[in-house]
């Protein structure tokens, strides 16, 4: 079972990225799908999720009409499209797949997400 990320680096401010979370060893059409991020030690912060019915959810004072959730279920596969980004976007992007019925989740190992000039 594995979840990993990427799409990260370093990109001006007013720049984009797409960051892609590729699971295997189970079928992620059957997980909720989120991104959160962290910046240096303090507490991963939810920035999206995708139901499995693919109703989003985003963390409005970071999302909103900047990021985008996304998932193709056939590639097994989350995304995150980032717009606008901004310095204070800089953090590790961390993918995560939940289950509701088993209460079961996996992380992805990060992807590092710069933003300056």
């Amino acid at each position: 079972v594995q979840l990993v990320e990427s799409g990260g680096g370093s990109v001006e401010p007013g720049g984009s990225l797409r960051l892609s979370c590729i699971a295997s060893g189970f079928s992620s059409s059957n997980y909720v799908m989120r991104w959160y991020r962290q910046v240096d030690r303090k507490e991963r912060e939810f920035v999206a999720r995708i139901e499995r019915d693919g109703e989003v959810t985003g963390n409005g004072d970071i999302a909103k009409g900047r990021f985008t959730i996304s998932r193709d279920n056939a590639k097994n596969t989350a995304y995150l499209q980032m717009n606008n980004l901004k310095p204070e976007d800089t953090a590790i992007y961390y993918c995560n797949a939940y289950h509701r019925g088993s209460v079961t989740s996996y992380w992805g190992q990060g992807t590092q997400v710069t933003v300056s000039s």
